[in-house]
């Protein structure tokens, strides 16, 4: 079979409608394949990749130039709560902040994600977007990918597709496309801290 990021490398970096009726299956091949892919969500265009594989979390912190703890998509609350290690108690709070525009840093089991993307006190930021991309992508996985914002580290988001093609190039493998984004500064993030929520950046 032939490896469809080879292909797409060849090139200007491919691009599908969100609208499209084969984008879970195009960007969901790409993050199969090791790629990197960029997507929309309800704040900002994100840089997606298997949350699990080293090799392309290297790949992105290289195209971001950085190294740092990375948030990850859920396809829904239940999927949530079977990767984090936290009570009952906590669980009923923290879900309700857990969607929308909302990331919660969270305690998480062991081989969920990649070390590499956690905090060094085994917490992963977690978020289900309400824009229906990312957590139907991951609902077809099976398992989490990256969301972190379309830039160089220390540079401004970008939210519009040509934009993001001219600044990154070949950087990337596929871009789904779905126009440009309103202005937005992101996620609010909250951590879980002694069963309260901590806001970290508002």
């Amino acid at each position: 079979m032939e490896n469809p990021i080879a292909r797409m490398n060849q090139g200007s970096p491919n691009r599908i409608s969100a609208q499209s009726d084969h984008v879970i299956q195009a960007a969901g091949n790409a993050i199969l394949y090791g790629g990197v892919i960029v997507y929309p969500t309800d704040t900002l265009y994100g840089f997606g990749v298997d949350a699990r594989n080293a090799s392309a979390i290297d790949r992105l912190n290289q195209i971001k130039g950085r190294v740092s703890p990375m948030s990850v998509i859920a396809p829904n609350a239940s999927t949530v709560l079977s990767w984090t290690d936290i009570s009952y108690e906590d669980w009923e709070m923290v879900k309700k902040f857990l969607r929308g525009s909302t990331t919660i840093i969270l305690p998480v089991r062991e081989g969920i994600v990649h070390p590499s993307i956690m905090g060094g006190d085994g917490t992963l930021g977690i978020r289900i977007p309400a824009h229906s991309f990312g957590p139907d992508l991951c609902d077809k996985l099976g398992f989490p990918i990256t969301t972190t914002s379309v830039n160089q580290h220390g540079k401004p988001a970008l939210n519009n597709p040509n934009e993001i093609v001219d600044e990154f190039g070949e950087a990337f493998d596929l871009l789904i496309d779905d126009g440009e984004l309103p202005e937005s500064t992101g996620s609010t993030i909250y951590k879980l801290e002694k069963s309260k929520l901590k806001v970290i950046r508002q």
